[in-house]
């Protein structure tokens, strides 16, 4: 034993090892910065070190909280986030260039770099507000509530943009509360699962090999997929229903160990996906976009019905174009995709100029910050803290998913932002949020257990023993 305490003494803190790691994000994220202006302008930007030298302070109070707050945490989570967050940077700041020569928009890079910078404050006070996950648990009516009332509120706005409605708009600002809803979501499954576990556990009848859940316990799976089908209808957005409702089902199996919950939620959730989108105009137009992607060049009489946009066709020559190495950055033509080339379709830009290289790399980094999630909930020993863990990192995961597998032409477009990469400042703010809450749970997890206390008596008996 004291042995092994010596090598780990001489090893490097994981405090120390995210530092390195942060700053190792930070150097990648300022040469692809440099390495854009070199291709497209030929020389660095005036005041490049400045601009890396501000960019570099929010990770670092990021760092600096964790060290003061969270000194067990795990010390891969923040600087993931960290190399996503500036890569995304890098990539709006390289699309603002080609939006500006061909569409004349405005740049939309400085407004995400003050997003970041309400992120990293964010975070530095989530991180030293919640002393113990667990408090999270105690709320959980005011929890589903809240969550309820963010995720129903775009239905009521008037109006929609780009046919969903995902927005609530208050002046010249506006947000998606979707983005948090993920959260907030994930924290009421985890205490109501916490408490309904065993009674969720208990097999039924058994059909063709699987124990079907007992009627009883069919309610609030039942409720989650109704409320998962108003989103679909009333607010059109195919993402925010998918996430919200395999979330559960996923959060539901990891509780009670049933394969007969997954499969029973998947075929709920295709049984109302293929009613939904068979009758809405609006989802359905995505799935048609998603099974005849290249019927938009045909001549307009000869189209399928419902198919009105060339974004997924473009996607997929962006991401042919690319190769394995990819054309470079600022060598492709990203302008092509339209509109939502910085939101969901971020990840073509990736594939163009990048290549299947830096795709798979992206996905490898999502990959390595769910998986840090996961591995916080097997080691964390209290229950709500394990289903809290596990919420987390499969929300992003998802997440993940419906976007690169609708850009990729896997599922239906879903409009969602990819976390971290995508511009929005409610999807950075969120996702810096539930790195927070992954941060604080891998703190607890990771913290080791008091010595234990001394006997005053054993100590006398020795004194006296001597």
């Amino acid at each position: 034993m004291s042995a092994r305490r010596a090598s780990a003494g001489r090893g490097a803190s994981p405090r120390t090892t995210e530092l390195m790691l942060v700053l190792g994000a930070v150097l990648v994220c300022g040469y692809g910065y440099a390495e854009t202006e070199l291709a497209i302008t030929g020389a660095l930007p005036a005041g490049f070190a400045l601009r890396l030298a501000s960019a570099a302070a929010m990770p670092l109070v990021c760092h600096l909280a964790v060290r003061r707050f969270a000194p067990y945490a795990d010390p891969l989570i923040l600087p993931l986030a960290t190399l996503l967050s500036g890569l995304g940077l890098v990539l709006i700041h390289r699309l603002d260039i080609a939006y500006k020569v061909h569409y004349g928009s405005a740049a939309a890079a400085p407004g995400q770099l003050m997003w970041c910078a309400v992120a990293t404050v964010l975070f530095a006070a989530a991180v030293a507000a919640f002393r113990d996950h667990r408090r999270l648990q105690r709320y959980p009516y005011l929890t589903i509530t809240v969550g309820l009332v963010l995720l129903m509120a775009p239905a009521f706005y008037p109006g929609d943009v780009y046919g969903a409605k995902r927005w609530i708009f208050l002046g010249p600002l506006s947000f998606q509360p979707g983005e948090f809803v993920k959260i907030v979501i994930v924290v009421f499954f985890a205490g109501y699962l916490t408490l309904r576990r065993d009674a969720l556990a208990l097999a039924g009848r058994r059909f063709m090999g699987l124990y079907l859940p007992r009627g009883r316990q069919l309610g609030p799976v039942a409720a989650v997929w109704v409320l998962s089908l108003l989103v679909l209808i009333f607010e059109r957005d195919l993402g925010t229903s998918l996430i919200f409702f395999e979330l559960f089902v996923i959060m539901l199996y990891v509780a009670t160990e049933r394969t007969s919950w997954v499969l029973f939620g998947v075929a709920l959730f295709a049984v109302g996906a293929f009613v939904v989108g068979s009758f809405e105009p609006h989802v359905h137009g995505r799935v048609v976009a998603w099974l005849h992607p290249m019927d938009i060049y045909l001549p307009p009489a000869q189209r399928p019905a419902g198919l009105v946009s060339d974004q997924a066709a473009q996607a997929l020559f962006s991401f042919g174009s690319g190769g394995i190495l990819g054309s470079g950055l600022g060598q492709g033509h990203p302008e092509l995709i339209g509109f939502a080339g910085r939101s969901d379709f971020i990840l073509t830009t990736v594939g163009e100029e990048l290549g299947l290289t830096g795709v798979t790399l992206v996905l490898l980094l999502y990959a390595l910050l769910a998986e840090r999630g996961l591995r916080t909930a097997l080691t964390v020993t209290d229950p709500f803290g394990k289903l809290l863990a596990a919420g987390l990192a499969t929300s992003l995961a998802l997440q993940v998913f419906v976007v690169a597998g609708g850009v990729t032409g896997l599922i239906p477009l879903t409009g969602k932002a990819l976390p971290f990469l995508a511009q929005g400042g409610s999807s950075m703010v969120a996702n810096w949020l539930l790195v927070a809450l992954l941060i604080k749970v891998s703190d607890t997890a990771r913290r080791p257990a008091p010595a234990p206390a001394t006997d005053p008596s054993e100590a006398a008996t020795q004194l006296v023993r001597i």
